[in-house]
């Protein structure tokens, strides 16, 4: 319990000190490069007060010049801190749009160039992808959690076809990520944080180009099976 105190109290505090920073980077980091830096401490200061620790395999997978979309499966919110601290590379955030709303926060989403998609409507949402995709032609790497939200028993949830409509659409290669350990920790509906290990797996690109938008489906499950192989090839 006295871990789980420490570790909100110290989110609450580097996220406000962080958050200034961000405001005072924005007028000469307008892509955002800088505050991702930020975020990427911000999160490495959570692992440590956690006591989580977290093992990367993969990264000679990734060209750091070449955008990406990162899909990874969900197994709770320290998936986040997880690919923020061990993702060497530059990359934004797609959230839905009630998050860009939530004072200091949200400002320092939009600060750091995050990607908001309104899903209020299908008109809104179409837009939304679609200043999305200009981002991404644009040379933006993001992260994409398919599942759309926590898994609460770990195993792989339906993945939703918004993002692969964003990867066929911009043409980027995706990079399936496999993350475990992580509902370890923090459970889904649990506020309480276990100290111990996470294990992230970076597998090699998956080429969008020879899809098109009707085969959909089949990258979907590509991408799915990838990252269930090495869910099941971790063992634990």
């Amino acid at each position: 319990m006295v871990r789980s105190v420490m570790l909100w109290i110290s989110i609450v505090i580097s996220t406000v000190g962080l958050s200034i920073l961000a405001f005072i980077t924005f007028p000469f980091d307008r892509n955002g490069n800088i505050v991702h830096h930020y975020a990427r401490w911000w999160a490495k200061i959570q692992l440590l007060v956690s006591g989580v620790r977290v093992k990367v395999g993969g990264l000679e997978h990734l060209d750091k010049e070449t955008p990406y979309i990162y899909m990874s499966n969900h197994q709770g919110s320290y998936d986040i801190f997880a690919l923020l601290s061990c993702l060497p590379v530059q990359f934004r955030w797609i959230g839905k749009k009630e998050l860009f709303a939530i004072p200091i926060l949200g400002w320092a989403m939009g600060a750091a160039n995050y990607i908001s998609i309104d899903r209020s409507g299908r008109r809104r949402a179409l837009e939304s992808i679609e200043r999305a995709v200009r981002k991404i032609k644009g040379g933006v790497s993001v992260v994409i959690f398919p599942e759309g939200t926590r898994s609460r028993d770990g195993s792989i949830q339906p993945f939703k076809r918004g993002g692969f409509t964003l990867a066929l659409k911009s043409g980027v290669p995706i990079i399936p990520i496999t993350i475990n350990g992580s509902r370890d920790v923090m459970p889904r509906d649990s506020m309480r944080v276990r100290p111990g290990e996470i294990r992230v797996s970076v597998d090699r690109a998956i080429h969008t180009t020879p899809f098109s938008l009707r085969e959909r489906n089949v990258l979907m499950e590509k991408v799915r099976e990838t990252i269930e192989r090495n869910l099941a090839a971790d063992g634990r």
